[in-house]
């Protein structure tokens, strides 16, 4: 591809600079503005700059990986109210038999849960419990937590819905589902499984528990200690009537709340405004007669009131306690509800319907069943993310535009041939290095069409492994450093602002499982891919 005139190439590499700058380092000292905004600046710059024009910029944006995108996220929102993640963090310790023995299960269950709910997603919600599984047992929490980490990012390489950079390839390449799956599922679970063994191999020894100290009685954390996750910033709804001041459904809240509590709360409060009136109707009497009042019936008026009041309030007590009751049951009833429309969404993937419209059908049909204002739960859409997508696809645009992209590959290409080993070899480095240069999903989006386009000219089989083996890379990558993936961070962070339970996992500790990891995982994978 030939080169764009020297000034388009140069305005559009100094844009290109900017958008990377605030992408890998957001918080730079001299324009602290985040990476989303970072993002929009470097897309308004290649508008302004003229690399491309304002109706270019506005083509570029992928509606359908957006859709895809905002339908996922609203999913995982009603799937986290429907205890979801919970049970998942409950199947983590469930007749677990040591330390050996959870380090398997928070590989296998993070894998498997960011392979259909995202790996943001299940870093999020299954950091707390690591802490506690860690706390429990007396241990570092290092080791669980870069299982946890590590393996998101594997297992979200099977599914297209499992990451961002996945959805882009799935959208491009016109992959099914059903295929995507097939071909990255072997090297998926053997990857979660070699990388299992690499963290024990690693931390063996701070494993190893000696028999009375796994003995003894771990210490409990509440679960009222832990805060459901929030994709960003919300403030929930507050608009309550009157009615639903004093009793609220339990799935109307992200925090789990028993019903039992909502129950003795009001009935506490019933009772006494019951004893309050019925002490004062105690005392009324008509005081316009004059009645003489025998002095046996003054002393047992109070006997008597407190028969009756205990028994209406023995009588609201049952009746309070079957409204809980039915309460309870119409949650139960939302929760199953939550579950089939989200296996009906997965059937519907796996049947090759179109993701972006069956994602949104999902998500708009969980909230139809909510039956109630859904502004709490879609507050809860990481709405800056979907923005920066819309700041990246225009940016990445513009700098192929500029010709340099295609000029590199062009001095690439004929080592990175797909169908010889030694192609394969140099076409993963150089998806392994741009990955953790530049992101993967820029990565992808700046390779994905020169890649497929010099496969193509093979065959179609091998257009399409072309596309697995960019998607299995640019994902196992994220595990080289911490900066590698918004997953190694998200439990970073989660680790360092746990309630009662912080731990700061630092990069340097990171990178020293990180670089054997990603490439033993990668090269393993390789040789698994089904194209």
């Amino acid at each position: 591809m030939a080169l764009a005139p020297t000034v388009k190439v140069v305005l559009g590499s100094i844009a290109f600079a900017v958008f990377w700058v605030m992408a890998v380092f957001p918080a730079v000292p001299f324009l602290p503005i985040g990476r989303t905004a970072g993002t929009l600046l470097g897309a308004m710059l290649m508008v302004i700059f003229r690399v491309i024009t304002p109706d270019q910029a506005y083509a570029a944006i992928d509606l359908p990986i957006l859709g895809l995108l905002f339908g996922t996220m609203v999913v995982s929102v009603y799937l986290e109210r429907a205890d979801m993640f919970k049970y998942l963090g409950k199947l983590v310790e469930w007749k677990s038999r040591g330390p050996k023995d959870l380090i398997f299960r928070i590989c296998l269950i993070s894998a498997l849960s960011s392979a259909f709910f995202t790996n943001d997603t299940a870093c999020v919600v299954l950091t707390e419990f690591v802490l506690k599984i860690a706390r429990q047992h007396n241990l570092p929490p290092h080791p669980f937590l870069l299982a946890l980490a590590s393996s998101a990012n594997i297992g979200s390489s099977a599914t297209p819905i499992g990451n961002p950079q996945n959805l882009v390839i799935a959208v491009l390449s016109k992959i099914s589902f059903g295929t995507f799956l097939v071909g990255l599922l072997p090297a998926m679970l053997v990857g979660v499984f070699v990388n299992a063994l690499i963290v024990l191999g690693m931390f063996w020894k701070l494993l190893s528990v000696h028999k009375d100290e796994e003995d003894a009685a771990p210490e409990v954390v509440n679960e009222g200690e832990y805060t459901s996750h929030r994709f960003s910033p919300a403030t929930m709804s507050s608009h309550l009537s009157p009615s639903n001041s004093i009793v609220m459904d339990n799935h109307s809240s992200p925090s789990v709340r028993g019903h039992s509590d909502h129950a003795d709360n009001l009935r506490n409060r019933l009772s006494s405004d019951t004893e309050f009136h019925g002490f004062e109707s105690s005392r009324m009497s008509d005081t316009s007669k004059d009645v003489v009042v025998d002095e046996t019936f003054q002393a047992e008026t109070p006997e008597r009131v407190e028969t009756v009041t205990g028994e209406f309030i023995t009588q609201l007590k049952l009746f309070l306690g079957g409204k809980v009751v039915s309460e309870k049951w119409k949650h139960t009833i939302w929760k199953i509800c939550v579950y089939l429309v989200t296996l009906g969404m997965l059937i519907a993937l796996l049947c090759g319907l179109n993701m972006s419209w069956t994602a949104i059908t999902a998500a708009l049909a969980l909230v139809v069943l909510d039956f109630k204002d859904a502004r709490p739960s879609l507050e809860k859409v990481s709405y800056s993310l979907l923005i920066f997508f819309c700041g990246m696809f225009i940016t990445v645009d513009g700098f192929n535009k500029t010709g340099i992209p295609g000029k590199v590959w062009d001095i690439m290409e004929p080592h990175s041939q797909v169908d010889r080993v030694g192609g394969i070899a140099v076409l993963a480095l150089v998806i392994l290095v741009l990955s953790n240069l530049v992101s993967n999903v820029p990565t992808v989006l700046l390779l994905g069409g020169q890649v497929a386009a010099s496969a193509a000219a093979i065959s179609a089989s091998e257009e399409r492994k072309a596309w697995l083996i960019l998607a299995w890379v640019s994902t196992v990558a994220g595990n080289l450093s911490l900066l590698g993936s918004a997953a190694n961070l998200i439990v970073c962070e989660q680790a360092r602002q746990a309630p009662y339970l912080g731990y700061n996992l630092t990069f340097w500790r990171h990178l020293k499982f990180g670089v054997p990891s990603t490439l033993i995982v990668t090269a393993i994978g390789l040789i698994l891919i089904r194209g």
